[in-house]
């Protein structure tokens, strides 16, 4: 016993070093970026900045735009967690507006416009974020197909197609929020119109039998 609860304490502490030296990186990494400008920033000088080896930036980073979405998997589990992991009496479209909302909050809090025009103003951190986007939809979509058959029980009640679309709709939600003058109205607006599509492209119950299936 006293074995076990030393590994597992061991790991813990490894974990939590693993950790702080990503945010390390990606902190100093977000630094030099809105300090110097994206294109004038390389691994080099992220690694060199944060007294780390280069090869530890890539066992964390994959690439260096992925430096500056250094949440991406956060979000991409909250995201599928605001499906899988909603009360058994919650209907899907308010669970993602809610859970949208909360993440259009996180990112639009004092301080994170520099990081947006970042964004906004590098190609290659753009086109990240637009490929970033498709996966965290593709994720949502496995995750409320999934809910939709357990949920009907004798089967999925919503299309392959109407639940990648409703996934593309949420995740589309975010950034036109993030970028409205007002983002509670806007989600309120945009996830009037997401339910009134669900509700719709449920309406017939499931999808008909292909003709010969």
């Amino acid at each position: 016993m006293t074995e076990s609860t030393g590994s597992t304490g061991l790991t813990g502490r490894r974990e939590r070093k693993k950790a702080a030296t990503r945010q390390k990186i990606a902190d100093t990494a977000l630094r030099l970026f809105l300090e110097r400008g994206y294109d004038a920033v390389g691994i080099r000088d992220v690694a060199a900045e944060a007294d780390v080896a280069v090869t530890t930036v890539f066992a964390h980073f994959a690439s260096k735009e992925a430096l500056v979405f250094e949440q991406d998997q956060d979000f991409e589990q909250r995201l599928v967690h605001a499906v899988a992991g909603r009360a058994p009496d919650e209907a899907l479209v308010p669970a993602l507006h809610r859970e949208i909302r909360a993440l259009v909050h996180h990112c639009t809090a004092d301080g994170a416009a520099p990081v947006w025009h970042l964004i906004d103003t590098s190609p290659a951190l753009r086109q990240y974020e637009a490929t970033m986007r498709l996966r965290h939809a593709e994720s949502l979509a496995a995750a409320i197909a999934a809910g939709d058959a357990v949920t009907e029980g004798t089967g999925p009640r919503h299309s392959t197609t109407a639940c990648r679309t409703i996934a593309r709709f949420a995740v589309d939600a975010f950034t036109l929020a993030r970028e409205a003058a007002d983002p509670d109205a806007a989600l309120e607006e945009i996830f009037r119109m997401v339910e009134a599509a669900w509700n719709a492209a449920g309406a017939d119950g499931r999808p008909a039998t292909p003709a010969g299936g």
